[in-house]
């Protein structure tokens, strides 16, 4: 089987791994700050926060954010749970803002009608969450105007974007948000097995995600109410969460960074290379926007279902049985059980169904092999026309 997605693990991440367990720290060491460095050198931030996943960073960037009941967060219905989970863990409620067509990314159009008609009902989201569907950046800059004009702020959901670009600049840098987040699952661009971060340039917003992330606990004695009882002294000043990565976890992170230009750049080979082999086929190519360079995390087209005798989930379950790991990147958030009871219904983002009804993710990483993409290029035209 293909997968669709799947981590590179080299001899020299193996070894990093190996020489921390041989040294004299596990959890909490040199590696994490680390790895937290040469991700926020790489993209231009002022501070970077590991975690044990991006669903974690998500939730301590809603925390630092100060979203909580009685507050709105709206996202892209087009995602994983987790994008929206995050405002329901902190009390708030969740929304959601239909997507573009072309980009499949929150819709910045459909976003300022939206903040139009709830300006006049009096329901502003406080947080509002673009995810960089597939590693393609939103139209950050238009909705970063929004937010100064809304006053809303901005967490950028990156988890398929690190190594990516929008207008020349490296994804991450916080330049129209003020917190950014990337995903370290095995099948992104770079892996710590599981783990996430979350990236800012405010000072205040670090130091309240670095105390969130631990306990709430602090051993600064500035941050203390007064003075330390001695060497090993700590306060817990704010109800905290265990959310910390692993001195393993940054080791591999670490050593995964070294080759993330590489990764993305082998990914734009492979997505030219389908671009060309499947333009007979009726399916359509990602489309990506000249502002934007992909971290191009996932390859999604879209089947022209009126030109062909096969169903949706025939071409799937058929790509499928021919070996090839295809998957769905996303079920539309507001479909799922949990959110229909908050009563959302079928029809409220209608791009973001009429995704969901074409949409298949083809096989995309970096060690994939020409061979392997032209077996499933073979794969989908058998599919396709049977």
């Amino acid at each position: 089987m293909i997968p669709y997605g799947r981590q590179d693990i080299t001899q020299a991440d193996i070894d990093a791994v190996v020489e921390v367990l041989k040294s004299d720290f596990l959890t909490q060491g040199p590696m994490v700050p680390r790895f937290e460095q040469s991700v926020a050198e790489h993209v231009g931030a002022g501070h970077a926060l590991a975690v044990n996943s991006a669903t974690s960073a998500l939730h301590i960037a809603c925390l630092a954010l100060g979203l909580g009941p009685g507050d709105w967060l709206w996202t892209s219905p087009v995602t994983f749970v987790a994008s929206a989970n995050c405002g329901l863990y902190c009390g708030a409620q969740v929304d959601f803002v239909d997507i573009d067509p072309s980009t499949y990314n929150l819709c910045p159009k459909a976003l300022a009608a939206k903040l139009e008609v709830a300006e006049r009902e009096g329901r502003l989201p406080k947080v509002v969450v673009p995810v960089h569907l597939c590693g393609q950046p939103c139209d950050m800059q238009a909705i970063h105007e929004l937010a100064l004009r809304y006053g809303f702020k901005v967490i950028e959901d990156a988890s398929h974007a690190i190594g990516g670009k929008y207008r020349g600049e490296f994804i991450g840098n916080c330049r129209y948000s003020d917190i950014t987040v990337f995903s370290f699952h095995p099948v992104k661009i770079v892996t710590t097995a599981e783990g996430g971060m979350a990236l800012t340039n405010d000072d205040q917003l670090a130091s309240q995600m670095a105390l969130l992330r631990s306990h709430g606990i602090t051993r600064d004695p500035s941050l203390m109410t007064h003075e330390s009882d001695g060497p090993w002294y700590y306060q817990q000043i704010e109800l905290g969460l265990n959310y910390r990565m692993t001195e393993l976890q940054a080791a591999l992170g670490v050593s995964q960074m070294t080759r993330l230009n590489s990764y993305v750049e082998r990914r734009h080979v492979l997505a030219r290379r389908y671009n060309e082999k499947l333009a007979h086929l009726p399916l359509v190519t990602p489309w990506q926007h000249p502002d934007s360079y992909s971290g191009l995390h996932l390859y999604v087209v879209r089947l022209e279902l009126d030109k062909v005798s096969v169903s949706h989930r025939q071409v799937f379950e058929s790509l499928r049985e021919q070996g090839i790991g295809v998957n769905l990147h996303y079920i539309p958030v507001h479909t799922q059980p949990y959110y229909a009871r908050m009563g959302f219904e079928a029809g409220d983002f209608p791009q973001a169904e009429s995704y969901y009804r074409d949409a298949i993710s083809l096989p995309m990483f970096q060690s994939m092999t020409l061979e392997q993409q032209d077996k499933v290029v073979e794969a989908v035209e058998r599919a396709l026309m049977p």
